[in-house]
């Protein structure tokens, strides 16, 4: 879609080309910007221009720009250790989107964007991602990505721009399963539901898509699937949209659920 109302365009090269003025709008892949008619748009930012590198490997683990694409960072090569790399294509193909959007679409638009069916958001909280967020005065912070997003389509970003999520290297080395469900083959999904098992034991499952914020369950060991299920249905925010019922996302997120601890359990 055009964006009928954008007047100016701009490369951002420096930090200090990420303050905003009244009106503009942060650019990277564009996914959802381009989707809409966004007529209260009047300038674009690029943030291509920062030449973030798109990933790293470091001492704690990965590191990935929000500017890197989805199909770079699935072109990408994981340490051998990495068993929950493969969380990551399949929460790829969760997303009602085509390899050839893969290209464009950046990992931090995902993110940045806090919709419940984020399929990037549900990886980065399954592996307890930690968002690097750079304050419009110069300061940074970071927090994990199950605070950054506080509902569907808001955040904490509080004007501050998403500059990286960094993953930690003892959530890599899990194990991973994903379930989703959608009302039609090549719709939005309508719940997604996430686990990871690490090496000391501990399990984390993540509901994502039923509910308006990433929910998130850990337990310092394998769970009872009736007590995983009896969790799953206690969570809060289950809403209703086009593409299922809140009774529906409840009662379906906790049979997935039950599903996931299957998949890791029969995994170990």
């Amino acid at each position: 879609m055009d964006l009928t109302a954008v007047r100016e365009y701009r490369v951002a090269r420096t930090r200090a080309d990420l303050a905003l003025a009244p009106g503009e709008a942060l650019l990277a892949g564009g996914t959802w910007l381009y989707s809409e008619a966004n007529t209260h748009v009047t300038g674009l930012v690029d943030l291509t221009g920062m030449d973030w590198v798109p990933y790293e490997r470091t001492p704690d683990g990965l590191t990935v720009a929000a500017t890197c694409t989805i199909a770079e960072l699935l072109r990408a090569a994981p340490d051998p250790a990495w068993r929950a790399w493969p969380l990551l294509d399949d929460c790829a193909n969760a997303l009602l989107a085509s390899w050839k959007v893969w290209n464009v679409a950046t990992v931090g638009g995902n993110v940045a964007r806090s919709f419940a069916a984020g399929a990037l958001i549900a990886w980065a909280v399954t592996l307890d991602a930690q968002a690097l967020v750079w304050r419009a005065d110069g300061t940074e912070a970071r927090l994990a990505v199950e605070h950054l997003v506080t509902g569907n389509g808001t955040n904490a970003l509080d004007g501050g721009v998403l500059r990286a999520l960094e993953v930690p290297e003892r959530a890599l080395r899990g194990r991973t399963a994903l379930r989703k469900i959608a009302l039609n083959a090549l719709g939005r999904s309508g719940a997604v539901v996430t686990g990871r098992a690490d090496d000391d034991g501990a399990r984390t499952y993540v509901v994502t898509g039923a509910v308006e914020r990433p929910a998130v369950l850990r337990y310092p060991s394998a769970v009872p699937a009736d007590r995983l299920r009896t969790d799953v249905d206690a969570l809060a925010g289950w809403f209703t949209d086009a593409h299922g019922s809140a009774d529906w996302r409840r009662a379906v997120a906790a049979e997935l659920a039950v599903r996931v601890r299957a998949d890791l359990e029969d995994a170990s």
